[in-house]
């Protein structure tokens, strides 16, 4: 089975090793073999215009191809709207003067350790069920290794967390109804006076109640969906870029781990940007001696995995044309 055959395919890496590129051009390479495409970059500093020679692409579909579509998911933004919807919802359900100290914490969050993380989670779960209903594959170029890792590792431990706030809500539902039974049957309507105002009163918590579980709810599902796609290697890979330099190898054999005690499905390595035997000249002869003992320690380091080998090309790569050459390469590589 091709690896475009997927459905959901992750590039990870460390910076600068090439994942727009091998994503970008992995992209074309499945567009070209039939598969309608939606390449999507959640690397905050987004390449993916430049990669293809386009002025911008953004937070909206955007045509690069046929059968080719792309999007740039801005993490700043998504923190924003996750925030206002959030905020929203607490104001439906709050006295208006307490609106202030909503807005106020929801400041406070949005500096947050993790809001970014959670926020962009909840984005990235909801384009891969787009992607699974209107596309043939879906491609996330991603942030660097370290970024890439705590985002695959969010969904088992948001879904607890969920879990762990419907466990809370049902506790304060429970909550509610005692205080509602203990409540005196004083201070009833004059014009209604066979309205028990207790009632009156847990009815508004209960709207409350049964809208925060529902919205919960949704995000618990949505969450195991993804869990489960990403775990699922006949629907689902990752793909991690290295160059055959030291510090790639060191970052790759360190997030390799992170992935297989995750029990995410890695599917290979791309060995990027590899002299070419025909290039010559001493300063690239020394360079190749370096660069063959860091090829042979990736052989040996990850030879459960596959490898495949791209060699270095003479200019840089970008627009359409120069990615379907990439894209060649990638096929003679065995992808």
């Amino acid at each position: 089975m091709l690896l475009t055959d997927k459905k959901v395919l992750l590039i990870g890496g460390k910076g600068g090793v090439g994942k727009t590129t091998v994503s970008s051009a992995l992209a074309v390479l499945a567009s070209q073999r039939g598969k309608k495409v939606l390449l999507v970059s959640t690397d905050p500093a987004h390449s993916l215009a430049d990669a293809f020679g386009r002025d911008k692409i953004g937070d909206n579909i955007t045509r690069l191809a046929p059968n080719l579509d792309a999007l740039e998911l801005d993490p700043d933004r998504e923190v924003e709207q996750h925030l206002a919807k959030v905020t929203a919802q607490l104001k439906r359900f709050t006295r208006p003067e307490m609106f202030s100290e909503i807005e106020r914490q929801m400041r406070l969050t949005r500096q947050s350790p993790g809001a970014q993380e959670a926020a962009m989670l909840e984005r990235i779960a909801n384009t891969i069920e787009l992607g699974l209903t209107d596309y043939d594959l879906v491609i996330f170029d991603t942030a660097p290794t370290g970024h890439t890792l705590r985002l695959l590792s969010l969904p088992e431990a948001m879904a607890a967390w969920t879990q762990g706030l419907l466990n809370a809500n049902k506790r304060s539902e429970k909550l509610g109804d005692v205080l509602g039974h203990l409540t005196p049957k004083a201070g009833r309507d004059i014009d209604n006076p066979l309205i028990d105002p207790a009632e009156h009163a847990t009815a508004g918590m209960d709207e409350r109640n049964k809208a925060i579980t529902e919205t919960l709810l949704a995000r618990q599902r949505l969450l195991q969906r993804t869990r489960e796609i990403l775990l699922d290697k006949t629907r689902c890979a990752l793909l991690f870029v290295l160059t055959p330099e030291k510090l790639p190898i060191l970052e790759t054999g360190r997030a390799v781990k992170s992935l297989l005690a995750e029990k995410l499905p890695l599917a290979g390595l791309v060995v990027n940007r590899i002299l070419p035997a025909e290039a010559d000249g001493s300063f690239l002869a020394q360079r190749r001696q370096l660069e063959q003992s860091h090829l042979a320690q990736i052989e040996t380091e990850f030879n459960k995995l596959n490898r495949y080998r791209v060699p270095l090309q003479p200019t840089d790569i970008q627009g359409l044309a120069a990615l379907e050459k990439m894209a060649g390469l990638l096929q003679q590589a065995g992808l």
